[in-house]
């Protein structure tokens, strides 16, 4: 049985700026992830639910395993118990101090239910798109203060203009 490697999977407390291709347990000081989730689908729910879970509990001891079934929009996970969902259907990770839940929503011009992480308080945690596109925004509000309008921001021109 070919099962391939975790969707997404955590290592904490290691180094996060070295380049890897992939993750080689023996090169990594026998670490293995803190937390797994497995993207499912129906070809391969079973897997995700059976082996690989058995495999990442049994012999990884990887503390959490999250699975995601988009086409019933189903979470389950596992820290060798399974976990009861919040009000809104979250889990949450002890591993990463945050909830784990849906949203409903547009990523990379799809619309889609798609998986995402909470904080502590239920705030969305933006994607690097969205973070990165709200500090444009924030920037441009910035200039746009400082008398800098956004069209000559984009085009470099930084001058402030008298009389705009």
């Amino acid at each position: 049985m070919t099962t391939g490697g975790p969707d997404f999977f955590v290592v904490k407390d290691v180094d996060g700026e070295r380049d890897r291709e992939a993750w080689i347990v023996w090169e990594e000081k026998g670490r293995y992830p803190n937390l797994i989730v497995e993207l499912s689908s129906p070809s391969t729910i079973d897997i995700d639910l059976g082996p690989k879970k058995h495999l990442y509990e049994q012999t990884f001891h990887t503390p959490e395993y999250f699975c995601y079934n988009p086409d019933g929009s189903q979470l389950m996970a596992s820290r060798y118990i399974e976990l009861e969902p919040n009000e809104q259907g979250w889990l949450w990770s002890e591993e990463m101090d945050l909830w784990l839940g849906t949203w409903q929503g547009e990523i990379q011009r799809t619309t889609a239910t798609w998986l995402r992480s909470y904080t502590a308080d239920g705030r969305l945690m933006p994607t690097r798109a969205e973070a990165a596109e709200a500090e444009v925004a924030r920037l441009g509000a910035l200039l746009a203060r400082h008398g800098v309008p956004n069209d000559d921001a984009a085009s470099g021109n930084l001058e402030p203009q008298a009389g705009r």
